[in-house]
């Protein structure tokens, strides 16, 4: 692990970093003013097409995919 060497940090994040209480308040405040397209964000994808929907997330096609269930 030389690439270690010279002081170098490998620091690894699940779910983000952020404090919840304050984090989603003020994003649903920032939606809610239409200040944060989250909509925009979210592509759905019928549950038959849980395939593309990870190939889009792979190539970037998709920020978040999001997959429909069947009623």
């Amino acid at each position: 692990m030389s690439w270690l060497q010279g002081g170098r940090t490998v620091r690894g994040v699940i779910q983000g970093d952020s404090r919840p209480r304050e984090f989603i308040p003020r994003l649903v405040d920032l939606f809610m003013a239409g200040s944060m397209p989250l909509d925009r964000l979210i592509t759905r994808y019928d549950f038959a097409d849980i395939n593309r929907a990870a190939a889009d997330a792979s190539l970037g096609a998709a920020i978040k995919p999001v997959l429909m269930l069947p009623q």
